[in-house]
């Protein structure tokens, strides 16, 4: 798969009826998922565990690319010993790498976070493009609460995001720019449209100031949604309709596409979500998934740590690929399920 320029790389990775998987569990987050089926979170086991889902026979028919954490660039595949990114790329899958360092407390705002991972970030995404690596992700974490986010929280974290966007395309890696706000809370849908209007504003502000291509860039972002402890929670129509209109009126047409992050829903929702807004016509860009545990759930209970239960487990990951594949093409239908 040759792929020369960072718009070519970001149009492969937005292909209507792909998406991209997210397998970017840092190693604690995979000791806890692991822990959930008494599973021991060992090198050897999260290797077999990745390689159940990155040798799923025909999972190229409905995945683009896949986020990798650091130690899965470096693993290989159990049958043949191929570098994942190396086998990830014979199928004509994009191989990318998350960046960021993680989520900390923001100087004189204890309650929100700031993403650490700019210190060194030329020399590893230099390293990253020698393995493989052709797109990368950071993740801006915003937080909704009594009397935050605060405009400093979104500005600091859109800032630090154009930096890495713009060191990754200096380096020929397409930017996944991820900024969440997190829906737990009570928060109404109506709140989280005008966050994210904000926050995707300033974003984008961040982005032309530091020259960042928007042809050569994904964006990842959360659905506009009520907060999950929202005494009233949006039907699917009203999520699809509020989304695609916060983002018509934030996001420039140049971006090749949005792959929306799943951010806790059911896998089911985060389905139906997808599907319902791919149903609304007159969109600049395609709409497609960046799922983790939207699409791995499943597999993951199916699999148990048992080599015997791999082909049964890559069934219930290909099931859940197949279902957001149509999804984002707007030809899923609930009674699939």
């Amino acid at each position: 798969m040759e792929l020369k320029s960072l718009q070519d790389i970001g149009e492969a990775m937005v292909t209507p009826g792909r998406g991209i998987l997210a397998a970017d569990e840092s190693t604690p987050t995979c000791a806890k998922r692991f822990e959930s089926i008494g599973v021991e979170s060992t090198e050897e086991n999260r290797n077999a565990y990745r390689d159940m889902l990155l040798t799923a026979p025909g999972m190229e028919e409905y995945i683009s690319g896949v986020i990798m954490f650091d130690e899965t660039l470096r693993q290989s595949t159990l049958d043949g010993n191929v570098p994942f990114p190396e086998h990830l790329s014979s199928k004509g899958v994009v191989p990318g790498i998350k960046v960021d360092m993680g989520a900390k407390v923001l100087a004189n705002s204890p309650d929100e976070k700031i993403t650490d991972g700019l210190d060194g970030l030329r020399e590893r995404l230099i390293e990253y493009y020698d393995m493989g690596a052709r797109f990368a992700k950071w993740r801006a974490v915003i937080t909704i609460g009594e009397h935050i986010p605060t405009h400093y929280c979104i500005a600091t974290n859109a800032h630090a995001l154009a930096r890495y966007a713009a060191l990754c395309q200096e380096q020929g890696i397409v930017p996944i720019v991820e900024p969440e706000i997190l829906m737990d809370g009570t928060h109404t849908i109506e709140e989280s449209y005008d966050l994210t209007i904000e926050t995707l504003h300033t974003v984008f502000y961040e982005l032309a100031s530091q020259g960042v291509q928007l042809d050569g860039m994904v964006l990842k972002p959360n659905m506009v949604l009520s907060g999950y402890e929202c005494e009233t929670q949006a039907s699917v129509e009203q999520v699809a309709s509020m989304t695609v209109d916060c983002f018509m009126n934030t996001v420039p047409a140049a971006v090749p596409g949005i792959a929306f992050l799943s951010g806790g829903q059911s896998d089911e929702l985060a389905t139906a979500h997808l599907n319902a807004m791919n149903q609304i016509d007159g969109k600049p860009w395609n709409l497609t998934f960046s799922y983790g545990r939207a699409l791995q759930a499943p597999a993951l209970s199916a699999w148990g740590g048992s080599v015997e239960n791999v082909p049964v487990a890559q069934e219930a990951f290909m099931k859940r690929a197949k279902f957001n594949s149509l999804a984002s093409k707007g030809e899923f239908s609930a009674d699939m399920e």
